[in-house]
């Protein structure tokens, strides 16, 4: 199984989580007695995802104080916080090549690791993307009916209001088409919209459970989650 090279999401605002995150960047709060972050990491390490960058925008130097003494890159966006697709460009030099594996920082994960999945089911030959997906009643902690439809195959379109499959926050994706992108700050929805229209990006549904901590009750839901799983 080959390793990818990793792009962890930590530099959003976590303003969901209100008085939590006033003086605490989100991926440094504790779930089950660890950071968001380090069970995001353990799932690299398991994955042996390398290089491995974060990017960091709210309350940064907390999260580089945190990775000082682990071999990872650090990608800041200090001046001006670029959202997924922007942060992924700026990131590419220090990932070295593509495709790359994403993940959020702000989810934990039970079953089968989300990261080997993927790499387990990537194919190079037809693929451009492929996203880790969920039914919206595995989603904890989600709201809404979903993002993609999947047809037999695996091929991924828009769910436009019909219940579809939730994303995430997973995925293998080629960034070459990055740079099409005019815009500074913007979203990877942009770049999946071009790559489902080449047909060229999949799904596949997570074995196991995932609960968001975007919220300050996600944490209780998450920690039942973990200790389920452990049960």
């Amino acid at each position: 199984m080959r390793p990818f090279p990793l792009m962890l999401f930590a530099a959003g605002k976590g303003t969901r989580m209100g008085a939590l995150t006033a003086n605490c960047p989100k991926p440094l709060i504790k779930v089950a007695s660890k950071p968001l972050i380090d069970h995001a990491l353990n799932l690299a390490a398991a994955a042996r995802a390398r290089p491995i960058v974060v990017n960091t925008h709210y309350l940064g130097d907390q999260i580089v104080a945190h990775l000082s003494h682990l071999p990872i890159a650090v990608s800041a966006e200090d001046d001006l916080l670029l959202e997924t697709g922007g942060g992924l460009r700026k990131a590419l030099p220090l990932l070295q090549s593509s495709p790359v594996m994403t993940l959020n920082s702000d989810a934990v994960w039970t079953g089968q690791n989300p990261l080997l999945q993927l790499s387990q089911h990537w194919d190079d030959s037809r693929m451009d993307a492929l996203l880790l997906l969920a039914a919206p009643g595995n989603a904890r902690g989600h709201t809404g009916q979903g993002d993609f439809l999947m047809d037999d195959q695996g091929r991924l379109v828009r769910a436009k209001g019909a219940p579809g499959l939730v994303y995430l926050g997973a995925q293998i994706l080629r960034t070459d088409r990055l740079a099409e992108i005019s815009e500074q700050i913007f979203s990877l929805n942009l770049l999946w919209d071009r790559l489902i229209a080449s047909g060229r990006v999949f799904g596949l549904v997570h074995q196991g459970g995932w609960c968001d901590v975007g919220r300050p009750e996600g944490i209780a839901e998450a920690e039942a989650l973990l200790a389920g799983a452990r049960a």
